[in-house]
Protein backbone atom coordinates (compact mmCIF):
# COMPACT_ATOMS: atom_id res chain seq x y z
CA UNK A 1 0.00 0.00 0.00
CA UNK A 2 0.74 3.50 -0.49
CA UNK A 3 1.23 4.71 2.85
CA UNK A 4 2.10 8.84 3.78
CA UNK A 5 3.08 10.12 6.93
CA UNK A 6 2.68 13.88 7.77
CA UNK A 7 4.28 16.24 10.21
CA UNK A 8 7.31 14.00 11.52
CA UNK A 9 9.64 16.78 12.36
CA UNK A 10 12.54 15.47 13.08
CA UNK A 11 12.36 12.36 11.09
CA UNK A 12 12.23 9.80 14.06
CA UNK A 13 9.52 7.18 12.86
CA UNK A 14 12.00 5.57 10.44
CA UNK A 15 14.61 5.28 13.76
CA UNK A 16 11.61 2.96 15.41
CA UNK A 17 11.56 -0.41 16.16
CA UNK A 18 8.19 -0.62 15.62
CA UNK A 19 8.47 1.37 11.51
CA UNK A 20 9.64 -2.07 10.73
CA UNK A 21 6.15 -3.02 10.67
CA UNK A 22 5.42 -1.49 7.88
CA UNK A 23 7.92 -3.62 5.40
CA UNK A 24 7.02 -4.20 2.37
CA UNK A 25 5.10 -0.87 1.76
CA UNK A 26 5.58 2.39 -0.14
CA UNK A 27 5.90 4.78 2.75
CA UNK A 28 6.40 8.30 2.20
CA UNK A 29 7.53 10.56 5.07
CA UNK A 30 7.17 14.74 5.13
CA UNK A 31 9.30 16.95 7.75
CA UNK A 32 7.82 19.95 7.28
CA UNK A 33 4.25 21.19 8.25
CA UNK A 34 1.73 22.12 5.56
CA UNK A 35 -1.99 22.95 6.57
CA UNK A 36 -2.79 24.53 2.47
CA UNK A 37 -5.22 22.66 1.08
CA UNK A 38 -3.78 22.87 -2.41
CA UNK A 39 -0.22 22.03 -1.37
CA UNK A 40 -1.66 18.55 0.83
CA UNK A 41 -3.78 17.52 -1.75
CA UNK A 42 -0.81 17.10 -4.42
CA UNK A 43 1.60 15.66 -1.87
CA UNK A 44 -1.65 13.12 -1.31
CA UNK A 45 -2.88 12.13 -4.50
CA UNK A 46 -1.67 9.05 -4.74
CA UNK A 47 -1.83 8.35 -0.88
CA UNK A 48 -4.24 4.89 0.17
CA UNK A 49 -3.33 4.80 4.06
CA UNK A 50 -2.38 8.91 5.82
CA UNK A 51 -0.14 7.94 9.45
CA UNK A 52 -1.32 11.29 11.20
CA UNK A 53 0.71 12.25 14.05
CA UNK A 54 -1.67 13.31 16.69
CA UNK A 55 -3.74 17.13 15.52
CA UNK A 56 -0.84 18.53 14.01
CA UNK A 57 -2.47 18.38 10.52
CA UNK A 58 -6.42 19.08 9.82
CA UNK A 59 -8.05 16.60 7.57
CA UNK A 60 -11.49 18.58 6.50
CA UNK A 61 -14.02 18.00 3.62
CA UNK A 62 -12.03 20.24 1.33
CA UNK A 63 -9.47 18.12 1.65
CA UNK A 64 -10.40 14.51 1.28
CA UNK A 65 -13.05 15.07 -1.60
CA UNK A 66 -9.51 15.44 -3.76
CA UNK A 67 -8.13 12.37 -2.50
CA UNK A 68 -9.87 9.52 -4.24
CA UNK A 69 -7.55 6.93 -3.49
CA UNK A 70 -7.27 7.07 0.54
CA UNK A 71 -8.51 4.35 2.07
CA UNK A 72 -7.33 4.56 5.87
CA UNK A 73 -6.58 7.39 8.37
CA UNK A 74 -4.85 5.63 11.11
CA UNK A 75 -3.69 7.82 14.22
CA UNK A 76 -3.81 7.57 18.00
CA UNK A 77 -6.32 9.12 20.60
CA UNK A 78 -8.69 12.28 19.63
CA UNK A 79 -9.38 13.15 16.40
CA UNK A 80 -11.15 16.84 16.58
CA UNK A 81 -9.05 17.82 13.36
CA UNK A 82 -10.50 15.39 11.45
CA UNK A 83 -13.92 15.50 9.10
CA UNK A 84 -15.48 12.11 10.44
CA UNK A 85 -18.85 12.72 8.38
CA UNK A 86 -17.11 13.21 5.37
CA UNK A 87 -14.54 10.42 5.73
CA UNK A 88 -17.85 8.06 6.11
CA UNK A 89 -19.28 9.86 3.44
CA UNK A 90 -16.49 8.93 1.23
CA UNK A 91 -15.33 5.17 2.13
CA UNK A 92 -12.26 6.41 4.62
CA UNK A 93 -11.70 4.41 7.64
CA UNK A 94 -10.38 6.28 10.61
CA UNK A 95 -8.91 3.87 13.33
CA UNK A 96 -7.33 5.38 15.88
CA UNK A 97 -6.57 3.74 19.41
CA UNK A 98 -8.29 5.56 22.31
CA UNK A 99 -5.60 3.68 24.41
CA UNK A 100 -7.35 3.91 27.96
CA UNK A 101 -5.75 1.47 29.54
CA UNK A 102 -2.31 2.48 28.35
CA UNK A 103 -0.22 4.37 30.88
CA UNK A 104 0.94 7.68 29.22
CA UNK A 105 3.74 8.83 31.73
CA UNK A 106 5.82 11.00 29.35
CA UNK A 107 2.70 13.90 29.75
CA UNK A 108 2.95 13.44 33.36
CA UNK A 109 6.71 13.58 33.78
CA UNK A 110 6.91 16.97 31.34
CA UNK A 111 3.78 18.39 33.47
CA UNK A 112 6.48 17.91 36.73
CA UNK A 113 9.24 19.25 35.08
CA UNK A 114 7.09 22.06 34.08
CA UNK A 115 5.90 22.63 37.71
CA UNK A 116 9.58 22.06 39.10
CA UNK A 117 10.66 24.99 36.14
CA UNK A 118 7.78 27.45 36.90
CA UNK A 119 8.06 27.22 40.69
CA UNK A 120 11.56 27.39 41.02
CA UNK A 121 11.74 29.86 37.49
CA UNK A 122 14.65 27.90 36.27
CA UNK A 123 14.32 29.13 32.58
CA UNK A 124 14.17 32.48 33.87
CA UNK A 125 17.37 31.80 36.23
CA UNK A 126 19.44 30.12 33.59
CA UNK A 127 18.48 33.41 30.62
CA UNK A 128 19.81 35.41 33.21
CA UNK A 129 22.82 33.50 34.11
CA UNK A 130 23.36 33.37 30.12
CA UNK A 131 23.48 36.75 30.17
CA UNK A 132 25.85 37.53 33.56
CA UNK A 133 23.40 37.82 36.03
CA UNK A 134 23.21 35.76 39.61
CA UNK A 135 19.96 34.94 40.66
CA UNK A 136 17.80 36.87 39.91
CA UNK A 137 14.97 35.79 42.02
CA UNK A 138 13.50 33.77 44.50
CA UNK A 139 11.58 30.58 43.89
CA UNK A 140 9.08 28.45 46.03
CA UNK A 141 9.30 25.10 47.21
CA UNK A 142 6.71 22.48 46.84
CA UNK A 143 6.18 20.37 50.06
CA UNK A 144 3.14 21.62 52.05
CA UNK A 145 1.48 22.95 48.86
CA UNK A 146 -1.71 21.76 47.56
CA UNK A 147 -1.90 20.63 43.72
CA UNK A 148 -5.32 20.56 42.04
CA UNK A 149 -5.60 17.48 39.37
CA UNK A 150 -8.90 18.99 36.75
CA UNK A 151 -9.63 15.77 35.46
CA UNK A 152 -8.78 12.43 36.62
CA UNK A 153 -7.53 9.99 33.87
CA UNK A 154 -4.78 8.46 33.33
CA UNK A 155 -2.52 11.49 33.32
CA UNK A 156 -4.05 13.29 35.98
CA UNK A 157 -3.58 9.98 38.27
CA UNK A 158 0.24 9.57 37.32
CA UNK A 159 0.67 13.15 37.90
CA UNK A 160 -0.98 13.16 41.52
CA UNK A 161 0.75 9.95 42.49
CA UNK A 162 4.19 11.85 41.92
CA UNK A 163 3.00 14.87 44.04
CA UNK A 164 3.22 12.16 47.17
CA UNK A 165 6.63 12.11 46.56
CA UNK A 166 6.79 15.58 46.94
CA UNK A 167 5.14 16.30 50.20
CA UNK A 168 1.82 17.82 48.66
CA UNK A 169 -1.34 17.82 49.49
CA UNK A 170 -3.55 16.84 46.33
CA UNK A 171 -7.39 17.96 45.47
CA UNK A 172 -9.14 16.57 42.68
CA UNK A 173 -11.61 18.36 40.93
CA UNK A 174 -14.21 16.22 37.95
CA UNK A 175 -17.49 15.42 36.94
CA UNK A 176 -19.27 13.90 40.10
CA UNK A 177 -18.92 10.20 38.91
CA UNK A 178 -14.96 10.58 38.52
CA UNK A 179 -15.10 12.59 41.81
CA UNK A 180 -16.62 9.56 43.67
CA UNK A 181 -14.03 7.08 41.73
CA UNK A 182 -11.41 9.83 42.87
CA UNK A 183 -12.38 9.17 46.36
CA UNK A 184 -12.89 5.25 46.84
CA UNK A 185 -9.11 5.50 45.23
CA UNK A 186 -7.98 7.49 48.57
CA UNK A 187 -8.00 11.07 46.87
CA UNK A 188 -9.62 14.10 48.14
CA UNK A 189 -11.93 15.47 46.35
CA UNK A 190 -12.46 19.60 46.63
CA UNK A 191 -15.49 20.65 48.26
CA UNK A 192 -16.69 22.91 45.07
CA UNK A 193 -15.64 24.67 42.30
CA UNK A 194 -14.97 27.62 43.52
CA UNK A 195 -12.99 26.27 46.60
CA UNK A 196 -10.67 24.16 43.85
CA UNK A 197 -9.65 27.05 42.24
CA UNK A 198 -9.44 29.01 45.34
CA UNK A 199 -7.31 26.86 47.17
CA UNK A 200 -5.11 25.40 44.87
CA UNK A 201 -1.25 26.44 44.65
CA UNK A 202 -0.63 24.60 41.52
CA UNK A 203 -3.39 23.49 39.39
CA UNK A 204 -2.88 21.23 36.37
CA UNK A 205 -5.14 20.53 33.66
CA UNK A 206 -5.78 16.97 32.46
CA UNK A 207 -8.99 16.90 29.92
CA UNK A 208 -9.38 15.51 26.97
CA UNK A 209 -10.90 18.17 24.28
CA UNK A 210 -14.21 17.94 23.55
CA UNK A 211 -17.15 19.84 22.49
CA UNK A 212 -18.15 19.62 26.37
CA UNK A 213 -14.84 20.49 27.71
CA UNK A 214 -13.80 23.52 25.16
CA UNK A 215 -13.34 26.66 27.62
CA UNK A 216 -14.26 24.99 30.58
CA UNK A 217 -11.97 26.77 32.35
CA UNK A 218 -13.63 30.40 32.79
CA UNK A 219 -11.83 33.72 33.70
CA UNK A 220 -13.87 34.09 36.64
CA UNK A 221 -12.46 30.95 37.69
CA UNK A 222 -8.65 32.19 36.74
CA UNK A 223 -9.69 35.05 38.83
CA UNK A 224 -10.35 33.08 41.99
CA UNK A 225 -6.59 31.69 41.82
CA UNK A 226 -4.28 32.97 44.14
CA UNK A 227 -1.62 36.09 43.19
CA UNK A 228 1.19 33.21 43.75
CA UNK A 229 -0.67 30.32 42.09
CA UNK A 230 0.46 28.31 38.73
CA UNK A 231 -1.72 27.25 36.20
CA UNK A 232 -0.56 24.45 34.55
CA UNK A 233 -1.60 22.98 30.94
CA UNK A 234 -0.03 20.14 29.19
CA UNK A 235 -3.48 18.67 27.87
CA UNK A 236 -5.10 21.14 25.01
CA UNK A 237 -5.17 24.70 24.95
CA UNK A 238 -9.06 24.70 24.10
CA UNK A 239 -9.68 23.62 27.65
CA UNK A 240 -9.19 27.22 28.43
CA UNK A 241 -11.44 30.29 27.43
CA UNK A 242 -9.48 31.74 24.31
CA UNK A 243 -7.45 35.20 25.76
CA UNK A 244 -8.72 34.44 29.38
CA UNK A 245 -5.59 32.92 30.86
CA UNK A 246 -2.93 35.92 28.87
CA UNK A 247 -5.16 38.56 30.57
CA UNK A 248 -5.66 36.62 34.17
CA UNK A 249 -2.01 36.34 34.13
CA UNK A 250 -1.74 40.17 33.66
CA UNK A 251 -3.98 40.50 36.13
CA UNK A 252 -2.12 38.66 38.61
CA UNK A 253 -4.15 35.76 39.11
CA UNK A 254 -3.11 33.37 38.77
CA UNK A 255 0.85 34.79 39.18
CA UNK A 256 2.12 31.61 36.74
CA UNK A 257 1.56 29.68 34.05
CA UNK A 258 3.11 26.71 32.71
CA UNK A 259 1.95 25.32 29.28
CA UNK A 260 2.95 23.15 26.52
CA UNK A 261 -0.25 23.62 24.21
CA UNK A 262 -1.52 26.50 22.13
CA UNK A 263 -4.50 27.73 20.42
CA UNK A 264 -2.75 27.24 16.71
CA UNK A 265 0.04 25.03 16.61
CA UNK A 266 3.12 25.13 15.45
CA UNK A 267 3.67 28.69 16.85
CA UNK A 268 6.41 30.13 15.13
CA UNK A 269 6.28 33.98 15.85
CA UNK A 270 8.43 34.62 19.04
CA UNK A 271 5.99 37.32 19.63
CA UNK A 272 3.14 35.47 20.67
CA UNK A 273 1.73 36.94 23.57
CA UNK A 274 3.05 33.77 26.03
CA UNK A 275 5.96 33.95 24.71
CA UNK A 276 6.76 37.73 25.94
CA UNK A 277 5.70 36.90 29.36
CA UNK A 278 8.20 36.57 32.22
CA UNK A 279 5.94 34.59 34.30
CA UNK A 280 5.14 31.98 31.96
CA UNK A 281 6.67 28.74 30.81
CA UNK A 282 6.33 27.56 27.38
CA UNK A 283 7.59 24.18 25.48
CA UNK A 284 6.27 23.39 22.26
CA UNK A 285 3.76 20.63 22.69
CA UNK A 286 6.31 18.21 24.04
CA UNK A 287 4.25 16.17 26.41
CA UNK A 288 3.87 12.70 24.23
CA UNK A 289 7.23 13.57 22.07
CA UNK A 290 9.21 11.40 23.61
CA UNK A 291 10.91 8.01 21.77
CA UNK A 292 9.18 5.56 24.29
CA UNK A 293 6.49 6.77 24.31
CA UNK A 294 6.96 7.26 20.24
CA UNK A 295 7.51 3.31 20.37
CA UNK A 296 3.97 2.68 22.32
CA UNK A 297 1.98 5.53 20.07
CA UNK A 298 2.95 3.93 16.78
CA UNK A 299 3.47 0.59 17.32
CA UNK A 300 -0.40 0.83 17.75
CA UNK A 301 -1.09 3.03 15.05
CA UNK A 302 0.81 0.81 12.05
CA UNK A 303 -0.75 -2.27 13.65
CA UNK A 304 -3.97 -0.40 12.76
CA UNK A 305 -2.87 -0.39 9.55
CA UNK A 306 -1.74 -3.99 9.54
CA UNK A 307 -5.18 -5.12 10.61
CA UNK A 308 -6.81 -3.40 7.80
CA UNK A 309 -4.45 -4.97 5.02
CA UNK A 310 -5.71 -8.05 6.31
CA UNK A 311 -9.07 -7.19 6.25
CA UNK A 312 -9.90 -6.98 9.55
CA UNK A 313 -9.77 -3.25 10.71
CA UNK A 314 -9.50 -2.32 14.71
CA UNK A 315 -10.09 0.88 16.48
CA UNK A 316 -12.61 2.19 14.14
CA UNK A 317 -14.02 5.18 15.15
CA UNK A 318 -16.90 5.78 12.30
CA UNK A 319 -18.26 1.92 11.99
CA UNK A 320 -20.90 3.52 9.77
CA UNK A 321 -18.00 3.31 6.72
CA UNK A 322 -17.99 -0.56 7.28
CA UNK A 323 -21.65 -1.19 6.76
CA UNK A 324 -21.87 1.15 3.87
CA UNK A 325 -18.25 -1.04 2.01
CA UNK A 326 -20.34 -4.13 2.92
Amino acid sequence: MNITILDDYHDTLRTLDCFRKLAGHDVTIWNDHVQDVDALAERLKDCEVLVLIRERTKIRAPLLDRLPKLKLISQRSVYPHIDIDACTRLGVIVSSSQHVDTPCYAAAELTWGLILAAMRQIPQQMNALKAGKWQIGVGSSLRGKTLGIYGYGRIGLAVAQYARAFGMNVLIWSREATLERARAEGWTAAASREAFFRDCDIISLHLRLYDSTRGIVRAEDLAQMKPAALIVNTSRAGLIQRGALEQALKAGRPGMAAVDVFDEEPVLDPQHPLLQMDNVVCTPHLGYVSRDEYELQFTEIFDQISAYAAGTPTNVVNPDVLKSAA
